[in-house]
């Protein structure tokens, strides 16, 4: 397993990017989803707006984006290299506080959010939406990252 942690920001992140490896890397072995290789890049509001509009056609910034690499089918099943996850640092200070817990927590949410869309769980409709959101909630809760 390789994950890689890229903080694109100005802010100290060192100590909550080392929680978020140990989240995501708990995450894959429930999982069991064997080896996979996949970065996290945390960037600012201005960043993720750009990427919102011009991958996603939405032209305001966003909270998380997940590049799968898996989406074309073209992958190697030996050789999972998953993507991308993208989070802002401005939202998950915003979301933080708007949720009433720690920024610890906002941040492995949204990393732990964009992992599963790496793997192809998505909430488009109430059924798929359960089964990822029981999924955060137990990867997050067996970590000890309450709400």
């Amino acid at each position: 397993m390789e994950i890689g942690l890229f903080n694109e920001t100005n802010y100290d992140l060192e100590e909550e990017l080392n929680i978020v490896r140990e989240v995501l890397e708990h995450g894959i072995k429930k999982l069991q989803v064997g080896d996979v290789t996949f970065n996290v890049i945390i960037v600012d509001n201005e960043y993720i707006h750009k990427l919102n509009k011009e991958y996603r056609g939405i032209d305001r910034e966003t909270d998380v984006i997940s590049f799968a690499l898996e989406d074309d089918q073209t992958f190697n099943p030996e050789d999972r290299i998953l993507g991308d996850i993208y989070i802002s640092i401005d939202k998950v200070k915003s979301q933080a506080e708007e949720y009433g817990h720690s920024q610890k927590r906002e941040l492995c949410f949204l990393a732990v959010h964009g992992l599963l869309h790496l793997l192809g769980y998505d909430h488009m409709n109430k059924k798929d939406e359960e089964v990822m959101f029981k999924l955060q909630e137990d990867i997050l809760d067996e970590m000890g990252i309450k709400r």
